[in-house]
């Protein structure tokens, strides 16, 4: 079941931002096989796409804690994976880093440490030493801020399958590599481009 919270009067629908993470994950991360787990999640719909209201840090763990709880809950079968989705905070790469370690320690806090875990997208993400528009930053890059919620065992089992899971990244820099700046715009991957949005910014600062 999909999550629609109301956004619309701050210019971001929820079905519109739930459709532009659909249309990352088809076209960048399966498509590319950024992750050659997620096909399996999507094709059977065990992704929970959850959009966040919230403007701050404070919000967004709010909102953070009751889909760990939810997740933790739920069937694996019916819900594997969440994406929570924050269209209106921590814009700025830095503070959502920052954020990380609170969602790290409200796992701990929720004794979920080995169940769950945390993983990031983010629209301005950066590998420290790099360039802002270095395309090897497109592999982790997303439309909006995003936390994706996963369940250790899930991940466990995906390794089973995929047993050189360690070379995922240095594959994926080489897939990032190859295709380049403009094939990345050309995929099209929503309305905020992980480059140029983060270059425009840049600007206007």
């Amino acid at each position: 079941m999909t999550e629609t919270t109301t956004t619309a009067d701050q210019g971001f629908p929820p079905d519109v931002v739930i459709e532009d993470t659909v249309r990352w994950l088809e076209k960048a991360v399966i498509g590319l096989n950024l992750c050659p787990f997620a096909k399996g999640v999507h094709v059977k719909g065990q992704i929970h796409y959850a959009v966040s209201e919230a403007t701050d840090a404070e919000g967004v763990a709010e909102d953070l804690y009751r889909e760990l709880e939810a997740l933790a809950e739920a069937s694996a079968e019916k819900r594997d994976t969440t994406l929570l989705i924050l269209p209106h905070a921590l814009q700025d790469f830095l503070d959502f880093n920052d954020f990380l370690e609170v969602a790290d320690a409200m796992v701990e806090e929720l004794d979920l440490g080995g169940i769950l875990q945390v993983a990031s997208f983010h629209p301005q993400f950066q590998f420290e030493g790099t360039d802002v528009n270095d395309v090897t930053n497109c592999t982790n890059r997303s439309p909006y801020p995003t936390l994706h919620l996963l369940r250790e065992d899930s991940i466990d089992k995906a390794v089973e399958v995929f047993p050189e899971a360690e070379s995922i990244y240095e594959r994926n820099m080489e897939t990032l590599e190859k295709i380049g700046i403009e094939g990345w715009l050309d995929l099209d991957v929503g309305p905020r481009c992980p480059v140029t949005g983060h270059a425009a910014a840049k600007a206007g600062s």
